[in-house]
C-alpha cells in the first residue's frame, strides 16, 4: 500500500510518497490557497491524484495543518484561514473516495519523531516545534496523549510567568491566539526579534541574531539568556506535569547551537533539585518530520477502515 503524506502551510502544500514502512520515495510543493476553501479541497485533490498516478494505485492519505482539529473534525487555523470551520477531512473523503485523517501538523512533527526519528527508544517524547511558532506533542510508546480536544502539546499557549516578566521588565503582549502573554510571542521567530529590540536595542532577524551568537556578541547572549530561562521555565512545567523522557526540537531556531546546547541547564533551573532533565535533541528526520507524520496518521487510518 502507498502512503500520503500532505504538510499543508500558509504558503506552501507539501505532498510526499511513502512507501508501507513509512519511507519517502518522492515529494513535492505547490503554494497554498488560503482565500477559497474550495481551490484549497481542489488543489488538495489534485496532488493525491497525481501520486496515485504516480504509484498506479490508490493511496492511504494523512494530512497536518497548522491550528486546531477539535473533537468534530473542524478545523480553526489562522495560517489558512479558509478552511476554519470546516471539516476537511470529511469533505476529502467524498471528494477523493477513501478515509483522510488530519491532524495538527506540530502533532505530525512529535509523532514522527517518536517512531523511528530522534525519540526512538525513548517511552515518553515530547516534541516541540520551535519556529515562527511553538508547538509539538506528547507520545507514550508512539502513541500520542490526549488528542480528543486537539490542544494537548500547545505549549507556546502557556502563560509567562510573572517572575520572568518582571525580571526582564518584559512588555505583556497579545498572542496571535487571542490570548494575553503567551510564551510563543517571546520564544518563537517573532518573539526572538521582539526581545532583541527590548533588550539590546538592536532589530534583528532570527537569522541576523544567530550570527551575532557565533562572534559573542554582548547583546545577543543578553538575548539568549532571557530566551533561555522562558524556555527553560516551559520545559520545566511540562517535565513536572508530563515528565517526558526526551524533548526533540524542530523548526528554525533548533538549529541555533548554542540554544539546544544550553537548553537542559535552563530546564534544570526550574526544576526540583534531584530530579532528572530530559534529554534533548534536534529533530532526526528536520523540515521533512511533519509530512512522515502526516503519512503515519494515513496508514494508520487506513488500516483500522
Amino acid at each position: 500500500m502507498a502512503v500520503f503524506g500532505l504538510d499543508i502551510g500558509g504558503t506552501k502544500i507539501e505532498t510526499a510518497i511513502f512507501n508501507n514502512d513509512i519511507e519517502q520515495q518522492q515529494s513535492w510543493r505547490i503554494a497554498t490557497p488560503t482565500d477559497s476553501y474550495q481551490e484549497l479541497l481542489q488543489a488538495i485533490c489534485q496532488q493525491v491524484c497525481k501520486a496515485d498516478e504516480i504509484c498506479g494505485c490508490q493511496g492511504a492519505v494523512g494530512i497536518g495543518m497548522p491550528g486546531l482539529v477539535n473533537e468534530d473534525g473542524a478545523v480553526f487555523s489562522a495560517n489558512v484561514p479558509c478552511a476554519s470551520g470546516n471539516n476537511i477531512a470529511k469533505d476529502l473523503e467524498v471528494l477523493l473516495q477513501r478515509p483522510v485523517a488530519i491532524l495538527n501538523d506540530t502533532r505530525c512533527f512529535a509523532l514522527s519523531e517518536a517512531n523511528g526519528g530522534a525519540g526512538q527508544g525513548y517511552e515518553r517524547v515530547f516534541g516541540a516545534i520551535l519556529g515562527t511558532g511553538a508547538g509539538g506533542g506528547m507520545c507514550i510508546n508512539g502513541e500520542l496523549l490526549n488528542q480528543g480536544l486537539g490542544l494537548s502539546g500547545e505549549y507556546g499557549h502557556l502563560p509567562l510567568s510573572a517572575y520572568l516578566q518582571q525580571k526582564y521588565q518584559l512588555p505583556i503582549l497579545k498572542c496571535g491566539c487571542g490570548l494575553t502573554g503567551c510564551v510563543e510571542s517571546y520564544i518563537a521567530g517573532p518573539g526572538v526579534q521582539v526581545l532583541n529590540q527590548h533588550l539590546s536595542g538592536e532589530t534583528r532577524s532570527c537569522i541576523e541574531w544567530a550570527q551575532a551568537l557565533k562572534r559573542q556578541d554582548k547583546g545577543a547572549l543578553k538575548v539568549l539568556a532571557c530566551h533561555l530561562d522562558i524556555l527553560g521555565e516551559t520545559f520545566a512545567a511540562i517535565t513536572k506535569s508530563l515528565h517526558p523522557e526526551v524533548i526533540v526540537l524542530g523548526g528554525g531556531l533548533s538549529l541555533v547551537d548554542a540554544l539546544v546546547e544550553q537548553l537542559p541547564g535552563a530546564i534544570a533551573t526550574h526544576l526540583f533539585a534531584g530530579f532528572k532533565v530530559p534529554h534533548v535533541k534536534r529533530a532526526h528526520f528536520g523540515d521533512s518530520s511533519g509530512v512522515r507524520g502526516a503519512a503515519i496518521i494515513g496508514s494508520v487510518n487506513a488500516q483500522a477502515e
